[in-house]
């Protein structure tokens, strides 16, 4: 009786402590938002960093081109998907009137075939604009957070100097310097990999969502390229909230045959990247289920703001994969996981026992 009166007070210890680290989380949002953005962007440069330096290349001068690349590509990006903001911006309620216009056409097509609908109340509780203001003001909050480029661009700097040492450094704090935890290495690999892969997959699919637009005549394609870029770390529902935007435009713009044509593109160009290319390079065992992803957007959104969204697989994954790195905790690994990754968790499981 006594052991489970313990255990309980352990366990509400634990929650406790939980809630009181994510709440001072949330109040710390704004210096810990540009720490995160650092860390993904250094994990994701580490790789071509490593890759240079096998070609004989110093550390150091390899650092400044990766920042150099970033910084240029950086700008010209800026210009180019600030521009198209304020066009979008611009031209917003001339697209929000069209859409409402093309709604009402869909309610007499309905009519037509004994289909009532109540169009003012149906207008009302869908606003079919609401999905491209989303657009918008994710676009806007993301500019916001990267005020702070020079910030997160020093932290980037330094990260890519130290990261030789990381490893070396939490083995020693994990109390384990002769580095005989293989886990905490497998665990650092892990991260760095998906982040990476996934960091060159969003940027393929960026290019090619950005080419069909600009191909089929869509106003802004840079802006959507650039949503459906950020938009592919979120696996199952992220390329679904990138393309309503698009699709929404071409249907305004061009017709009904344009939006179909753009929303074959967002499906031909994920299921290519997501369902052959990315479980070609990234390997097994990082997929979690479409609730988990549905969950973590909420959870991560509300935590730390639109960066948080955007972040939240990312975020989740790192979670995962540091579960999976123990014997003790691979049972919750086993709950985010997909239905296909599970099987792939279990087996190391019985395994250890």
């Amino acid at each position: 009786m006594q052991f489970k009166s313990q255990r309980s007070v352990k366990i509400l210890l634990i929650m406790a402590s939980i809630v009181i680290i994510l709440a001072g989380v949330k109040a710390a949002s704004t210096i810990i938002v540009p720490f995160l953005l650092s860390i993904f962007i250094a994990m994701a440069c580490s790789p071509i960093v490593n890759w240079a330096n096998q070609y004989k290349l110093p550390r150091a001068i390899a650092v400044v081109l990766v920042i150099v690349i970033i910084v240029v590509f950086g700008l010209i990006m800026a210009a180019l998907v600030g521009q198209s903001m304020n066009e979008f911006s611009q031209n917003m309620p001339k697209y929000r009137e069209q859409l409402v216009g093309e709604f009402a056409w869909v309610v007499g097509q309905l009519d037509k075939v004994n289909i009532y609908v109540n169009k003012e109340a149906l207008i009302s509780y869908l606003d079919p604009g609401a999905a491209m203001n989303m657009a918008k003001n994710l676009l806007s909050s993301l500019g916001g957070v990267l005020t702070n480029f020079l910030l997160i661009l020093l932290i980037v700097v330094f990260m890519l100097f130290e990261a030789e040492s990381v490893p070396k450094k939490i083995h020693i704090a994990l109390d384990d310097p002769s580095m005989k935890m293989k886990q905490v290495d497998k665990f650092l690999v892990s991260v760095k990999n998906y982040l990476a892969i996934k960091t060159l997959v969003s940027i393929g699919t960026g290019l090619v969502i950005g080419i069909w637009l600009y191909v089929l005549g869509v106003d802004h394609y840079l802006l959507w390229a650039v949503l459906a870029f950020l938009f592919n770390y979120i696996p199952n529902i992220g390329s679904f909230i990138a393309a309503v935007p698009a699709v929404l435009l071409a249907f305004v713009q061009l017709g009904a045959a344009s939006a179909g044509f753009a929303a074959l593109g967002f499906v031909v160009s994920n299921m290519v990247m997501g369902n052959v290319i990315e479980p070609r390079y990234m390997g097994r065992g990082l997929g979690l289920s479409t609730l988990v992803v549905f969950l973590s957007l909420i959870f991560w959104g509300w935590l730390l703001g639109t960066v948080g969204m955007l972040l939240s697989v990312p975020l989740t994954m790192i979670v995962k994969i540091a579960l999976e790195s123990s014997p003790d905790t691979r049972w919750m690994a086993l709950l985010l996981a997909s239905e296909n990754d599970a099987s792939l968790i279990v087996v190391p499981l019985v395994e250890g026992e």
